[in-house]
């Protein structure tokens, strides 16, 4: 076989959604393409170049002129890609949100292959999985943005400094990168809001601004966006209210950390319905908000043992075993003024399909409480 046609080949690993866009756009360039799926891990030879789809469809989109936005962090991603884009498509522009939320980023690629646009934004999700074989030019984004750095995928990564050096690669794919105390951009290049203190960028109203600012949009259609805003679902998300009692769904949350930013939001009196497939981070990380501010814990999943082994000295813990049950018992116990908090801290998997169905399934087991009383 010649090395023409031997370069002319891509192997896609994985049928889903991103590897499907992936190997359409490879087909449009008039590539070979094969399928190969249900692989845990790929060996790959130096002599066989290896990226990811993130990668191959930013490619492209720079290649179209498309303008990029990318964000990532370990909680409030989909949310501020979202705002963002919504931002940008009330100033008059085309704005899809893509990658790790919205399309795969090969699917916009090839979606705009045949009428690009001069006023076309993508704004990228990217995730740490995406990052690890994810290189790119230093101008791929015309900004991005890191919103935090907690505890997440140790069972992906092996350590939380991994994780975060993958996350903080996305800096070297900006013109301009905002990071919890990082900045790698020129002080001319800083967007108004935004400022210097002792070398750490200090960004007015957040991320979310500094990106908006960053393309150009002036502030009354950024606070226009902010108004407007419908926020994701299963995101602390009010489902009900029963008797006085806040019944919430924070389901996205499948990190301990997730948990705690979701309890710190909660505020005080807060009856939390937690566990799930665990991912290896490290419970106790929660002991401090919990024993500030919860007043039981209902466990659920696969990880209800040993987080009830974690936290039971420092707050009341119930081993419900399923979401029925847990609802069920904080309905019984909580009290006006309250709220009912399904912030898991671990995935979902163990019994659900997604994070969007556990959130359903508390929504509808909400329900079925109220109509018990009427």
């Amino acid at each position: 076989m010649s090395a023409t046609s031997t370069s002319n080949r891509v192997l896609v690993l994985g049928k889903g959604s991103s590897g499907k866009a992936a190997a359409a756009l490879a087909e449009s360039q008039g590539r070979q393409v094969e399928f190969a799926d249900g692989i845990g891990l790929v060996v790959a030879s130096p002599g066989v170049r290896v990226m990811s789809e993130l990668e191959y469809g930013c490619r492209e989109l720079k290649r179209l002129g498309v303008k990029m936005l990318a964000v990532t962090g370990s909680k409030g991603k989909s949310s501020v890609v979202k705002l963002v884009a919504d931002a940008l498509n009330l100033a008059g522009f085309h704005a899809t949100p893509c990658g790790n939320y919205g399309l795969p980023v090969s699917e916009l690629a090839l979606s705009l292959q045949s009428a690009p646009s001069t006023q076309q934004w993508a704004v990228v999700e990217v995730s740490s999985f995406m990052l690890e074989t994810t290189t790119l030019p230093p101008d791929t984004f015309e900004a991005v943005a890191i919103l935090n750095l907690q505890e997440d995928h140790l069972d992906r990564h092996g350590s939380v400094e991994v994780y975060h050096a993958l996350k903080r690669r996305l800096m070297d794919f900006a013109k301009v990168g905002f990071a919890p105390g990082d900045v790698r951009c020129d002080a001319a290049a800083v967007p108004k809001g935004c400022y210097f203190d002792n070398d750490v960028l200090r960004v007015n109203g957040g991320y979310a601004v500094a990106l908006m600012r960053a393309a150009g949009l002036d502030d009354a259609t950024i606070a226009r966006a902010f108004s407007e805003f419908e926020p994701l679902p299963h995101r602390f998300q009010t489902v009900a209210e029963l008797d006085g009692v806040r019944y919430v769904d924070d389901s996205k949350a499948t990190s301990v950390a997730a948990l705690v930013a979701g309890v710190a939001m909660s505020g005080g009196k807060t009856r939390l319905i937690a566990g799930g497939l665990p991912k290896r981070d490290d419970p106790k990380i929660a002991l401090p908000i919990l024993t500030e501010r919860v007043k039981k814990v209902y466990l659920i999943g696969q990880s209800a043992e040993a987080f009830e082994s974690a936290w039971k000295n420092a707050v009341d813990c119930e081993v419900c075993g399923t979401l029925d049950r847990a609802v069920e018992a904080a309905r019984r116990d909580a009290v006006k003024g309250e709220t009912v908090l399904l912030s898991p801290g671990a995935a979902s998997f163990d019994q659900f399909k997604s994070f969007g169905e556990r959130g359903e399934v508390f929504a509808s087991l909400v329900k079925k409480e109220g109509q018990k009383t009427t």
